[in-house]
């Protein structure tokens, strides 16, 4: 049988509102949830691109803008159709060359 917590035993308060806030313990369960999801995505990608022989991913990031501390590189959008993407704040969609002279060392 389960003892009760007596006043020798300390329960820090952070957990003490976990316990009593149930819309806290469900944003838990539910954010856990989704991060086990994604894990699993992600391992199975991974084992299906080591059967097909991809080793690693292919860089997504334009050549000259490799290495580059203003690289962003974040698709914004809410359909793939009307997704764009971001390369920096310096040139939106890239820079056409093959040296960006606005090249700065991450």
């Amino acid at each position: 049988m389960r003892q009760p917590y007596s006043s020798s035993h300390f329960i820090p308060s952070s957990l003490m509102d976990a316990i009593h806030d149930p819309f806290k313990r469900a944003n838990d369960v539910f954010r856990r949830a989704d991060h086990a999801q994604w894990h699993r995505q992600r391992s199975k990608q991974h084992i299906l691109r080591s059967q097909l022989g991809f080793t690693s991913l292919t860089p997504s990031r334009p050549k000259c803008c490799q290495g580059c501390h203003h690289y962003h590189g974040i698709a914004y959008g809410y359909s793939r159709e009307t997704r764009t993407m971001l390369i920096c704040a310096l040139h939106p969609y890239g820079w056409r060359g093959e040296v960006c002279p606005d090249w700065s060392q991450a």
